[in-house]
């Protein structure tokens, strides 16, 4: 495995208003490239400029810890930090992959966010998280830790064949569990399930089937996307490969979309095979709000809630305004508490809308939303 040592310049990465699938203002990528070498990964793609061979050649942030830890003082900051869950992961490379194992990069970070009181999100295909599980629980007492794992399905064989060197579903399920017995949070992040082989209604039931068994609190879905260059190029060998008969289907699905994207009938229809079997199962299709509500401001908090609430009416096929108002509060300059009475003056905030967002600002959550995360 090629390892090229390099001096970054920063650390963390800011989001321009909150992430509300993972609730986050701020990720990181330690490494750049993985050596789980995930057939379907977009961070393969060139709009992410990974140079070489992204499942063999990674790049280590050296100087990491040290640029993080003047990052995270807020003794060097003229404006602090917003309160959210940080990953240390991001697109590009997983926190936990094998090179974690020599350089230690994602447990030093984490007793930085822990030192410097921030909640943390894991998301990895690694067990090798259960290295870190004393640290995290001091995070997890101390402000709050959630563990998720990510999944294209859980059937054994066709892992083996897209995912060629992350832990096993079962041992990922078995690592949720084990989390779950330790008192975290846990998640599936069912992202991608790739088309014509792992999104067929058989193999999304048997995987949140499978998710609940082992005791995850939320799952987060997605299709997959697939750019053009080298990250379709590399995931068609695979296809021609062992499924020589679905290329012509895949040709059809990805027309050269900018982003990657398949039609949006195709969206339309595992959508709908995914949201009968969370209700199936009760699971909610987002992270649901009392695993934040304490930890973020009022107006992200609104923020998040109202995003979810348009994905949620959207996974249904409904028409939406909730994500257009989010966008609106994201630019205020205020609280929203301040101008609690001119709320419907926003736009794209109705009556309805303002009804929600005052019973957030009231308890924390909103009736409606939770309905709709499990119903």
């Amino acid at each position: 495995m090629p390892t090229y040592e390099q001096e970054a310049k920063s650390i963390l990465r800011k989001h321009k208003k909150i992430d509300s699938w993972f609730i986050s203002h701020y990720g990181m990528n330690l490494y750049r490239g993985c050596t789980h070498d995930c057939v379907y990964c977009d961070g393969r793609a060139e709009n992410y400029f990974v140079k070489g061979d992204f499942g063999k050649d990674i790049v280590v942030k050296k100087n990491a810890i040290d640029i993080l830890r003047k990052e995270l003082d807020p003794k060097r900051k003229r404006i602090p930090l917003k309160r959210s869950f940080i990953l240390p992961g991001g697109g590009v490379g997983d926190s936990y992959e094998p090179i974690e194992q020599k350089y230690e990069l994602t447990r030093k970070t984490l007793k930085l966010l822990y030192e410097y009181n921030f909640p943390v999100h894991i998301l990895t295909k690694s067990i090798l998280v259960k290295r870190d599980l004393d640290i995290l629980q001091k995070i997890n007492n101390k402000n709050k830790a959630i563990i998720s794992f990510s999944f294209s399905s859980v059937d054994e064989r066709i892992s083996k064949i897209f995912e060629p060197h992350a832990a096993k579903p079962l041992e990922r399920l078995e690592a949720i569990s084990f989390f779950k017995e330790h008192g975290f949070n846990c998640g599936m992040f069912l992202m991608p399930v790739i088309p014509f082989i792992t999104d067929t209604p058989k193999m999304i039931e048997q995987t949140i089937r499978e998710g609940v068994k082992a005791g995850i609190d939320f799952i987060i879905f997605s299709g997959m996307t697939l750019k053009e260059g080298r990250q379709k190029e590399y995931f068609m060998n695979t296809i021609a490969e062992h499924f020589p008969h679905l290329q012509l289907e895949y040709e059809n699905l990805y027309r050269e979309n900018k982003w990657g994207n398949p039609s949006s009938e195709y969206y339309e229809t595992i959508n709908f095979t995914f949201d009968t079997f969370s209700k199936k199962y009760k699971v909610p299709k987002r992270i649901p709000a009392y695993l934040f509500n304490n930890i973020l401001d009022e107006n992200d908090l609104i923020i998040v809630i109202l995003e979810q609430i348009d994905y949620l009416l959207k996974l249904r096929g409904y028409k939406s305004n909730y994500g257009y108002a989010a966008y609106a509060i994201s630019k205020l300059d205020t609280g929203i508490s301040n101008i609690r009475s001119e709320i419907g003056r926003i736009n794209g905030i109705g009556p309805a809308i303002r009804k929600i967002i005052w019973e957030i600002l009231d308890t924390g959550t909103s009736r409606y939303y939770e309905k709709l995360l499990v119903s």
